[in-house]
Formats: C-alpha cells, sequence, structure tokens
C-alpha cells in the first residue's frame, strides 16, 4: 500500500516537471503570423540611438563666398517676388476702383454729354441751313435781282451769320462746362432716380461706350471748330461781297468805258470856299489814273479832283498842281472808306482813309472860292466839250467824246455825300466804320439817296 502510493506521488511529480517545457515548446511551434501582438503605450520602447554625425572640417574662404552669394541671391528673389506681388495687388486694386468709378459715371453721363453734342450739332446744322437756303434761292434768280437782293439784306445776313457764330461758340462753351461738372463732381449726374451702377461682365462693355462717346465728343468738337470757321471765313467775305456801313444800295460800273459815269445834279450851288467829300468805293481795277469824283466847268474841268494811282489816293483842288497823295492806301477788291477836305482860308487839303489822316498839305489853292455852274461826275471826269443836259437828264451831242476810258473807274460805289465845311476827326472816324451807320449821314451839298445820281451806259444802282 505504501509503495504504491510512493509510485504515484513520484510520477506526479514528473509529469509537473516535463509540463512547462512542454508548453514552451507548444508555443515556439505554434506562433504564427496572424498573432496580434499588442503593445502599450506604458510598454512603448526608447528610440535607438544613432551615432553622432562625422563631424566636418572647418570651411574655406570660397565656401563662405559661395554661402554669401547664395543667400543674397535668395534674398533678392524674395524681395522681387514680394516687390511683384505688391505691384499685382495695387494693379488689381486700382482696376477694380476704375471699373467701378467707370460703372458708377460713365453710364448717365457718358450718355448726357453724348446727348447734348448732338443736340448741339443739330441745332448748329438748323440753323446754318436756314441761313443758307435764302440765299441758293436767291442766287436761282437774274444775276442782277438776285445782286440787289443780296446787298438789300447785306445786313441782316451778317446778323445772322454773327449769331451763328455766337451760337456756335456759345454750345462750345456749354459741352465743355457739362464735362467739366459731369466728371469732377462728387456724385456727377448719377443722382437721377433709377441709375444703378453695373456689375460684373457690363463694366467691359461700358469702357467701351464711354470710348465710343469720348470718340464722338472729339468728333463733335471737330465739326464744331470746322462749322466756326467756315461761318467766319462767310461772314468775310460777306463783309467784302455786301455793302458797309449800314447802306441799302451802290453804284455798280460793270467795266471801264468812256461812256459809263454817273452825273450829279445837287439841289444847291456848288461855290464853296471849304467843303469835304466823303465815299464807300470797291474798285476791280486800279490804272495809273481813276477817277472817282470830279467837279469842273469849262474854264477849268479839273476844280475838285478825286483819283486813284495803283495803290495811291490822289486830291486835287484847282488843278494837278495843287496835288496831296497818299500811298498804300488802296487794294482792289476790298471796300475803302475815302476822305478828302479843304479849307481856302488856310489852303489846308487832307486826305482820310478809311477814318485815318493819311495826308495833309497847306497852302493849296489858298484864298480860292469853287465857282458854281460846274459839273459833277463819278467815275469820269469831263476833260472838255459840253456839261450835261438838266433838262433832260442827258449829255448833249458830243459830251461822251470829252472822256477816256482809261481813266474810267470800274467797281463799286456808295454812301457818296459831300458838305460844305471841314468835317471834324471824331465825324470822319464814325463815317469809316465799317459796322456803323455811315449811310444814315447825309451832306448838305450832295447826299446819299436823296440828290439826284443819273447812271449813264452800263452804270446801274443795285
Amino acid at each position: 500500500m505504501f509503495l504504491w502510493r510512493l509510485l504515484r506521488a513520484a510520477s506526479l511529480l514528473s509529469m509537473c516537471l516535463c509540463l512547462p517545457s512542454d508548453y514552451e515548446d507548444a508555443i515556439e511551434l505554434n506562433y504564427g503570423p496572424s498573432y496580434y501582438n499588442e503593445i502599450a503605450e506604458e510598454e512603448t520602447p526608447a528610440p535607438t540611438p544613432t551615432s553622432a554625425p562625422c563631424s566636418s572640417s572647418e570651411l574655406t574662404k570660397w565656401d563662405k563666398m559661395f554661402s554669401m552669394l547664395e543667400n543674397s541671391q535668395m534674398r533678392e528673389n524674395m524681395l522681387l517676388q514680394y516687390a511683384d506681388d505688391i505691384i499685382k495687388v495695387e494693379m488689381g486694386s486700382l482696376r477694380s476702383e476704375m471699373l467701378r468709378f467707370v460703372a458708377q459715371y460713365g453710364g448717365s453721363c457718358g450718355a448726357a454729354v453724348e446727348n447734348a453734342g448732338r443736340r448741339m450739332e443739330m441745332q448748329l446744322d438748323s440753323r446754318l441751313r436756314e441761313t443758307l437756303e435764302p440765299l441758293k434761292l436767291r442766287h436761282r434768280d437774274s444775276p442782277a435781282a438776285a445782286a440787289g437782293n443780296s446787298i438789300g439784306n447785306s445786313n441782316q445776313l451778317e446778323t445772322m451769320l454773327q449769331e451763328l457764330l455766337s451760337a456756335a461758340q456759345t454750345q462750345a462753351s456749354r459741352l465743355s462746362k457739362l464735362e467739366t461738372s459731369c466728371f469732377s463732381s462728387p456724385g456727377g449726374m448719377n443722382t437721377k432716380a433709377g441709375f444703378h451702377p453695373l456689375r460684373g461682365g457690363e463694366q467691359g462693355h461700358h469702357e467701351q461706350e464711354v470710348t465710343t462717346t469720348e470718340a464722338t465728343l472729339d468728333m463733335v468738337l471737330a465739326a464744331l471748330q470746322e462749322v466756326k470757321l467756315e461761318m467766319e471765313e462767310a461772314l468775310r467775305s460777306s463783309r467784302q461781297r455786301f455793302l458797309p456801313a449800314g447802306c441799302e444800295m451802290a453804284l455798280l460800273f460793270p467795266m471801264r468805258s468812256s461812256r459809263i459815269y454817273t452825273s450829279i445834279i445837287p439841289d444847291v450851288p456848288v461855290s464853296l470856299s471849304s467843303f469835304t467829300v466823303c465815299m464807300w468805293f470797291k474798285p476791280t481795277s486800279i490804272s495809273n489814273k481813276t477817277v472817282l469824283f470830279t467837279y469842273g466847268n469849262r474854264r477849268n474841268p479839273y476844280e475838285i479832283q478825286l483819283l486813284l494811282k495803283r495803290n495811291a489816293a490822289l486830291f486835287t483842288i484847282g488843278g494837278e498842281a495843287h496835288l496831296v497823295e497818299a500811298r498804300g492806301v488802296v487794294n482792289p477788291g476790298r471796300w475803302t472808306h475815302l476822305c478828302g477836305a479843304w479849307s481856302s482860308e488856310q489852303g489846308l487839303a487832307s486826305l482820310w482813309a478809311d477814318g485815318v489822316k493819311v495826308a495833309s498839305t497847306p497852302g493849296v489853292a489858298e484864298g480860292h472860292v469853287l465857282p458854281d455852274g460846274g459839273s459833277l461826275q463819278l467815275g469820269q471826269e469831263r476833260n472838255g466839250c459840253c456839261p450835261p443836259s438838266l433838262s433832260s437828264g442827258s449829255s448833249v451831242a458830243g459830251f461822251e467824246a470829252g472822256f477816256d476810258s482809261k481813266l474810267a473807274f470800274a467797281g463799286k460805289m456808295t454812301a457818296v455825300n459831300m458838305w460844305d465845311k471841314v468835317l471834324s476827326e471824331d465825324k470822319i472816324s464814325q463815317l469809316s466804320l465799317r459796322e456803323g451807320h455811315g449811310c444814315e449821314q447825309s451832306g448838305n451839298i450832295v447826299a446819299w439817296g436823296v440828290t439826284e445820281m443819273v447812271p449813264h451806259g452800263g452804270a446801274q444802282f443795285i
């Protein structure tokens, strides 16, 4: 019994000793890749120590120089990049501001300026048509009628041209003020109800509209300047073509001929010791001696002579021995105001051209008195034979033989007046004003529009 128990104890003891080694073998044999090895955070293994890097040798001066160059290049690149970024941001901001400005001001302001320019162009064109259309209709008539009507309404036409020129200047000034107020005021013209700034893709379209509006305004201004120049040229032409000093009629001497002249038949005797004779004239051509005004009798056909010689004016009393001359005062194709004054008491003779005293000579026919009974002519001088018959209003046979075609005047005359005294300087200056009313002043010996004047040959009133 005792042995049996002893064997059982020994067997149990051997089993206990062999069990752990078998278990370890089982673990090593049965360990597979599907086994999950969980490691807690507290059991994290320490990092594996690494060996220290190799100590480098000391840098040379070339290495240091290359390092400095690399660093400076990097800094330069960084500064350039920074500046480029700033410029891009500022340009983007400026562009957005410009687009917002165009969207806010370009719409109504540009349209308003463009509409104003178009209205002004239409008004000026309408006024110009109204002014020129009657003139075209008149010139479709006969030449004589057209000339008469044109000269008869010269003051009205000049007034209309002046008004048209003033309207062009006023409209240009208004357009300039409109542009200034539109683009300089804070609210511009966008304070009108219903205006809303445009957004998005509409801004580019409005930029194009503003550019188109500016181009249109430039074209309108250029057209206005051309119209202004044309009106100034038309005004200058009208001043030369039509009559000066408010005159409504003139004497036309169409050509130089011994048969073309005008007789003056005064109502009072021409027995004078002083006088002033004035006239406006526009010669088409001037010879060595061209007669404007002459008075004489059988004894002396050259008592008074007002002559032209090339570009000079000549004034004689009692004959060519008493001569007053002024050079460079006359031009063909231009209206000129000429006056000759003489006083017997002092023998002083003076010539006035366009209101300015251009020549003066003392001792001319001092103490002389003009004889009565002579004949007054315009455009010719009688150098012999007989005076015209007052009863018939025409000359007797052989009277034309006393005229010379080389002395004849060709052109226009108006405002021919004669006084029995020497006019003052202020009076002559008033008579010489082109834009004045000299034709309203009449002489007491010869009065334009009152004293009888008889045209002969092809001379005529227009």
